[in-house]
């Protein structure tokens, strides 16, 4: 069969099988190294018309990761500072992305800023100081999982804030970003897009999975209802914000594995890095001593082997 002659059932059932294979390839990725990928073996209907093969993604993904490691060492050598924001509708795979980066970095380097909603206090502030707190210092990589634009997508979708602060808020976010830029900070912002048929998808194999149901919020079913509203407040907010200081780029994200190589071969492509001379690693002699007695542990400390 073609996939011309394919009919909506026959793609839904395609979509869910990659849906389920996408899942169980996560368990694998920290385990693979090169002399692995050669003995994986295709999943039933894991191939996208548009995407790479099972093997062809993992072998890209493991040699961006090898760079992204590269990339780490770059950034303390030099003490740079690196903002990276992810933006996009609920389960376009922001979170994915940022797991493939993080998975073999060093978390006091790379870490994920996820803010939860403001707080009584932090409403009160300065819409930009609880985010002004997550940036970061000489040598340090942060990743916002949803940012500062909160209030352009979400908080003005569902009302949480007035027009009148929408409107504030795009003129302050330019010269806010900026100022970052100016400082020294190396920011960049992804948009994942996806469209109104995947993402209904991802939600229903969601409320079908017990693993990611917790991934759902009843605002995210909310957002469902809104895809207009979402939709136009997208538009918006990419026209007014897109400077050249601080551009967008918009990540096509409905082939999941496709998306996550293409923003990781990206974003390392926006900060030019060298090779970083490490010293050589020398394994000492343990010390011993003649008075050294290794004292018991009482049984009831271990935990109890059930495996």
């Amino acid at each position: 069969m073609t996939h011309d002659d394919r009919t909506p059932r026959d793609i839904d059932i395609e979509a869910i099988r990659r849906e389920i294979a996408d899942s169980y390839d996560e368990e694998l990725e920290l385990e693979l190294e090169d002399e692995r990928l050669e003995h994986l073996e295709p999943h039933p209907g894991e191939d996208h018309p548009d995407g790479p093969s099972r093997r062809e993604y993992f072998r890209e993904l493991l040699r961006l990761q090898h760079e992204l490691v590269r990339l780490q060492d770059w950034v303390q050598d030099q003490r740079l500072r690196v903002v990276i924001l992810f933006e996009g509708r609920d389960s376009a795979g922001k979170g994915g992305v940022i797991k493939r980066i993080t998975q073999r970095l060093n978390p006091r380097v790379c870490r994920v800023a996820a803010l939860p909603a403001p707080n009584e206090r932090e409403r009160t502030q300065w819409y930009f100081q609880r985010y002004v707190a997550h940036l970061p210092a000489a040598g340090e990589i942060v990743l916002f999982d949803r940012s500062w634009y909160n209030r352009a997508g979400v908080e003005r979708v569902m009302g949480f804030c007035s027009e009148a602060e929408v409107e504030e808020f795009f003129r302050s976010v330019p010269e806010f970003e900026r100022m970052l830029v100016r400082s020294g900070i190396v920011l960049l912002k992804y948009w994942f897009s996806i469209t109104d048929v995947e993402q209904e998808l991802r939600f229903r194999m969601r409320i079908e999975d017990p693993l990611k149901q917790w991934k759902l919020s009843p605002m995210d079913v909310e957002s469902r209802r809104r895809w207009e509203d979402y939709t136009r407040a997208k538009e918006d907010m990419l026209a007014r914000t897109h400077i050249p200081e601080a551009p967008w780029w918009v990540v096509e994200a409905v082939n999941k594995k496709r998306a996550r190589l293409n923003c990781i071969s990206h974003l390392l492509e926006q900060i030019p890095y060298g090779e970083v001379a490490h010293p050589a690693v020398h394994l000492p002699p343990r010390e011993r001593h003649a008075d050294y007695v290794r004292g018991p542990v009482p049984a009831q400390m271990y935990v109890p082997s059930r495996y």
